[in-house]
């Protein structure tokens, strides 16, 4: 029978891919450097493959290191989950969360039932707003807690997640070939309608605003019926979109990142917990595909679908 995995092992591999670094990692598992280096070398002689792997004078996750710590953060996060149904001082309260409709239809299911699993006691109050409105709840107390698209201007927020925004029309249609572009898009306070019109502006693409709304439903609705082209983050694709890019005359947007937002809180443990678990399912839920196109390379896009928000340069073997 196959020797179980080292839980303190793997957490330190955790730690180091979280901070970058063998001697941040020790810091945050309270051990030496030489400590963490020879639990570096138990865990490859026990997975029986390298992990890490020589840049100059750093090092960097290997793919099969990449590969365990998938795994890793997903044995970590089962150990919390059973150690937290045995608990009797469990947390619990009633937490306000908010979201924008997009990241709930894709993002809230898995948060809450994970959540929920880990804190049967805690009482979540979701609302879904768009960015602008949530960034004004937490200023006037009234949420704890928001996931939204990052906005510069708005402030500092924690990124979780970085996603492609694409260009996206329905699969079934050509409404991405009419002389005047028809956009269906968000209210002119919303970040992905500004950096649309800006890149249509500069590539001097005629256009028309045929449908506003901060509704994801409503959006959806515009673009797989034929009516318009929008702009989506990768989660929020749907079967029948059509993603647009060069070969049909759509330059490349920027990225989609998206944050975490506290408010001032009474209580913090919950919070914090539920960030961590927000965090997390982020990390590692996966994506849907819209239909694929032709003449539209889905395999480009690979990398930008793994990427997460951490460092991967281990300087300190």
């Amino acid at each position: 029978m196959a020797t179980p995995l080292d839980l303190d092992q793997l957490q330190t591999f955790i730690a180091i891919s979280d901070t970058g670094s063998f001697t941040r990692a020790a810091g945050e598992v309270h051990r030496t450097q030489s400590a963490v280096s020879m639990q570096m070398r138990r865990l490859e002689e026990r997975i029986g493959k390298p992990l890490f792997e020589k840049n100059g004078r750093t090092n960097r996750l290997s793919e099969e290191g990449e590969k365990l710590l998938s795994y890793a953060r997903r044995i970590m996060r089962l150990n919390r989950e059973t150690l937290a149904a045995f608990d009797d001082q469990r947390l619990e309260g009633h937490i306000r969360i908010g979201t924008p409709d997009d990241y709930a239809d894709r993002f809230l299911p898995e948060i809450m039932a994970r959540f929920s699993r880990s804190n049967p006691r805690v009482e979540l109050t979701v609302i879904c707003e768009p960015t602008v409105n949530l960034v004004d709840l937490i200023r006037r107390n009234q949420l704890d807690i928001a996931l939204i698209t990052h906005d510069e201007d708005k402030g500092a927020c924690e990124i979780v997640r970085r996603e492609p925004l694409l260009w996206v029309a329905s699969q079934a249609h050509c409404v991405h070939e009419e002389e005047v572009l028809p956009l269906a898009v968000g209210r002119p306070t919303c970040l992905w309608r500004r950096a649309a019109i800006d890149l249509l502006d500069q590539m001097e693409r005629e256009y028309k605003i045929l449908c506003t709304s901060f509704s994801a439903t409503v959006i959806n609705a515009a673009v797989l019926s034929g009516l318009a082209v929008s702009i989506l983050p990768e989660c929020a694709l749907r079967p029948g979109m059509r993603v647009l890019g060069e070969a049909d005359g759509f330059g490349a947007l920027p990225d989609c990142r998206i944050g975490l937002l506290r408010g001032h809180t009474s209580q913090p443990d919950v919070v914090d917990a539920l960030a961590r678990h927000i965090a997390e399912s982020l990390d590692n839920i996966s994506l849907p595909a819209a239909d694929e196109p032709a003449g539209f390379d889905f395999s480009s896009m690979t990398a930008i679908r793994t990427r997460r928000h951490r460092p991967n340069m281990i300087p300190g073997w």
